[in-house]
């Protein structure tokens, strides 16, 4: 981890530094770690520190332990599951709502985010591709006019990244993925809210299933047998 530079918004930039190592994991999961080691780390004092863990540890990624400090968590299977429940009760109605607002600049945001999909893919960078993907999911969210919304979906990505999992190269390529998010934004520049919805909700179907599936190998080449997943009960019937 980096030393802060106490000009720049210290809270979110240790909150964004923390979360970085953890993701990254230079924070390794399962390992105790003591506020005053991170603030010495990072050069700051512990009350900044304690309170971006506070955030983390609401985001799942961290919990504290009486008298002992706090420990990186790791997602397990089942955080996987309920993160893409999550996601499909709150970003396939965010999508219908911010399609039918039309919420000016969110097409040219959209078009913006797919070309730096697009050149990303071409050189194969899965880093940037995956940062502007997220991007993307956060406008469509905001343009829902939701913001605690956007925000809690975007802090539901990071529990994936704990995983370190990833459908790149293993179920699809980048081109794959970036096809499905050309067509939930043509679908939303063309105003079918209920198309929109329905391309953005089997898009989190198809990532769901694709890295549950890959994940529930390993426990399956370890003898473990772990039952399908059904998202069925996330589409409410009319």
């Amino acid at each position: 981890m980096r030393q802060i530079d106490t000009d720049r918004n210290l809270a979110k930039a240790i909150l964004d530094e923390l979360r970085g190592a953890i993701v990254s994991g230079e924070l390794v999961p399962g390992t105790l770690y003591s506020v005053h080691d991170l603030a010495a780390r990072l050069g700051v004092s512990r009350t900044p520190v304690r309170e971006a863990l506070i955030q983390l540890a609401e985001r799942g990624m961290v919990r504290f332990e009486r008298n002992r400090g706090i420990r990186v968590l790791q997602t397990s299977l089942h955080d996987l599951e309920e993160v893409f429940a999550i996601r499909l009760l709150l970003e396939v109605p965010a999508t219908f709502r911010a399609t039918g607002q039309r919420t000016p600049g969110l097409v040219a945001d959209l078009r913006s985010r797919l070309d730096e999909m697009r050149r990303a893919a071409a050189e194969h960078d899965e880093t940037a591709f995956m940062a502007a993907d997220r991007r993307f999911h956060e406008a469509i969210n905001m343009a829902s006019g939701n913001l605690r919304l956007a925000r809690y979906v975007d802090s539901l990505r990071d529990m994936v990244l704990l995983r370190g999992s990833s459908t790149v190269d293993t179920s699809r390529g980048l081109g794959d993925i970036l096809a499905e998010h050309e067509a939930i934004a043509e679908l939303i520049e063309t105003g079918g809210a209920d198309e929109a919805a329905d391309a953005m909700r089997q898009h989190l179907l198809t990532t769901a299933r694709l890295l549950i599936a890959q994940e529930s190998a390993e426990f399956s080449g370890a003898g473990e047998q772990i039952p399908p997943v059904s998202y069925d009960w996330t589409r409410l019937a009319n």
